[in-house]
């Protein structure tokens, strides 16, 4: 019963990270889609903003292989 319990909350918290992951990346592309309709000067922030991006999809990915490969070793 405590070993469901546990998988519960690792799956609530791996699918937390993913919404909280795409969210950014969607709330980033549209923060430049505004700038960009804007005529807004590119600068620095942009820079940072795109490769928030890859950063937090990779954070998100792994931590799926780990939440993985914990459940191999259970399993």
């Amino acid at each position: 019963m405590k070993q469901k319990i546990i998988f519960a909350i690792q799956l609530c918290t791996l699918m937390g990270i993913w919404i909280f992951s795409i969210g950014i990346s969607i709330w980033i592309i549209r923060l430049i889609q505004i700038a960009n309709e804007l005529q807004d000067a590119a600068t620095g922030s942009l820079a940072i903003s795109l490769v928030a991006i890859p950063v937090f999809l990779l954070g998100a990915s792994v931590l799926t292989y780990v939440f993985v490969g914990l459940q191999r070793e259970r399993g």
